[in-house]
C-alpha cells in the first residue's frame, strides 16, 4: 500500500518559526479573563517541533518571570535550552518584553521618566546576551508602549532623540561584544497606545537613516500592523527589500483597519496574503517565515496547535498557488500585454542626450488610448488563488 505525501505538511526546511508568546497566549483580553492555562515553554518547543516548525522565538519573560532572581532565571533558561536540544529547534530571533509590566506604562526607550529608560536598556542588554548565547541573529524591537494618548504628554522630537539614543547604545553594545546580531524595528500605528512612534514601514526606514550604525538596524514588519493603517503589506515588504532592510517578518491575518486581530496567517485578507507569499518567495528574502498570531479565545489546548498548524499549511498552500501563477504561460502572456517587463527598463538609454529627450515628439492621444490589460492579469491571479486554474 502506498501513501500519498501531503504537499502542505511543513518540514524544518520550510523555515517556519513561531514566537512562544503566540501558542502560549492565554487569551486574556480587555473584556475577559484568560480561557487557557499557562504553557510551559519546553512543551511549546516540543509541540512546535512535532508540527514541523524550524525554530522558536521568545521575549525574555516568555522563558522566565519578570521578577526572577539570577538562580531562577538560569533554571528556566536551562530547561528551555534542553528542550531546544532535544527537539532540534533553533532560535533565529529574540526580543524583550518592554510593554507588559506597569513600569513601562509610558514606554521604555521613550518614557518621560529617565530611570525607566535606563532600566529598559539594561533589560534589553541582558536578553541580548542570552539571544547571542542561543544563536539568534536578529533582535526584534517592538515599541508597543512608545507613544502617547494626548498631545501635551510627549515631546515627540525629544522622544525620537531618546529612541535614536537607545539604538545607538544597543548597536554599540553589540559591536563591543562582537555579537553577530542585527536589530529589527517592528512598526505599528496604534494599540496599545493611542498613537505609537514609528507607526509604519516608511517611518521606520526614515528613522534608521539617522542612527549611528544604520547597517545594524532593519525591519520586522507585520501583516496586521500595516493593514491596520490601511496599507498594502506586500508593497511595504517590497520597499523594505529595495532598501536592503527586511531583516525579519511577522506573518498573521488581518481584516482591514481595525484592532490588531492577529489571526492565523491566511485567515484574514487572503488576496493580500497571496501577494505577501509572492514577494517573500520571489523578492530575495532569505530569512525565516515567522508567525506572530494569537489562537482565538474560543480554542482549548488542542485548538492552539490546530491554529499553529493552519498558519504553516496556509503558507504552503499559497506558495503552491504562487508558483503555479508564475509558471502559467497565460500569465506570462498577460504580463507582457500589461508591459510589466518594460518597467525594468531604464527610462533613459545609457548615454542618452537629455536634449534628445526634451525634443522628442510624442503622440499623446495614442498613448492615452492605449489600454494596460490589467484586468486580465488580475483575473488570472484570482483564478489561481480561487483554485480553478
Amino acid at each position: 500500500m502506498t501513501t500519498t505525501h501531503d504537499p502542505y505538511t511543513p518540514t524544518p526546511g520550510d523555515r517556519f518559526t513561531f514566537g512562544l508568546w503566540t501558542v502560549g497566549w492565554r487569551a486574556l483580553d480587555l473584556f475577559g479573563d484568560p480561557t487557557r492555562e499557562p504553557l510551559d515553554p519546553a512543551r511549546g518547543v516540543a509541540e512546535l517541533a512535532r508540527l514541523g516548525a524550524y525554530g522558536v522565538t521568545f521575549h525574555d519573560n516568555d522563558v522566565f518571570p519578570f521578577d526572577a532572581d539570577g538562580a531562577e532565571r538560569e533554571r528556566h533558561i536551562a530547561r528551555f535550552r534542553k528542550a531546544l536540544d532535544e527537539h532540534g529547534l533553533v532560535v533565529p530571533m529574540a526580543t524583550t518584553n518592554l510593554f507588559t509590566h506597569p513600569v513601562f506604562k509610558d514606554g521604555a526607550f521613550t518614557a518621560n521618566d529617565r530611570d525607566v529608560r535606563r532600566f529598559a536598556l539594561r533589560k534589553v542588554m541582558a536578553n541580548v546576551d542570552l539571544a547571542a548565547e542561543l544563536g539568534a541573529r536578529t533582535y526584534v524591537c517592538w515599541g508597543g508602549r512608545e507613544g502617547a494618548e494626548s498631545g501635551a504628554a510627549k515631546d515627540v522630537r525629544a522622544a525620537l532623540d531618546r529612541y535614536k539614543e537607545a539604538f545607538d547604545i544597543l548597536t554599540s553594545y553589540v559591536r563591543d561584544q562582537d555579537y553577530p546580531l542585527r536589530f529589527a524595528l517592528e512598526p505599528k500605528p496604534n494599540e496599545p497606545r493611542g498613537d505609537l512612534l514609528l507607526p509604519t514601514i516608511g517611518h521606520a526606514l526614515a528613522f534608521i537613516e539617522a542612527l549611528e550604525h544604520p547597517e545594524l538596524v532593519g525591519l520586522n514588519p507585520e501583516v496586521g500592523h500595516e493593514e491596520m493603517a490601511g496599507l498594502n503589506f506586500a508593497h511595504g515588504l517590497a520597499q523594505a527589500l529595495w532598501h536592503g532592510k527586511l531583516f525579519h517578518v511577522d506573518l498573521n491575518g488581518q481584516n482591514g483597519p481595525r484592532f490588531d486581530q492577529d489571526l492565523r496567517f491566511g485567515a484574514g485578507n487572503a488576496r493580500g496574503a497571496f501577494w505577501v507569499v509572492d514577494i517573500l518567495e520571489n523578492g530575495g528574502y532569505d530569512g525565516p517565515r515567522h508567525f506572530d498570531f494569537k489562537p482565538p479565545r474560543t480554542e482549548d489546548d488542542a485548538g492552539v496547535w490546530e491554529s499553529a498548524r493552519g498558519c504553516m499549511r496556509n503558507y504552503l498552500i499559497l506558495r503552491e498557488k504562487v508558483r503555479a501563477f508564475r509558471a502559467d504561460p497565460e500569465v506570462h502572456e498577460a504580463l507582457r500585454a500589461a508591459r510589466v517587463d518594460e518597467l525594468a527598463q531604464p527610462t533613459l538609454a545609457a548615454g542618452e542626450d537629455l536634449r534628445s529627450l526634451r525634443d522628442e515628439e510624442t503622440d499623446v492621444a495614442a498613448l492615452a488610448s492605449r489600454g494596460m490589460a490589467y484586468e486580465r492579469l488580475d483575473q488570472l491571479a484570482l483564478e489561481h488563488l480561487y483554485g480553478v486554474r
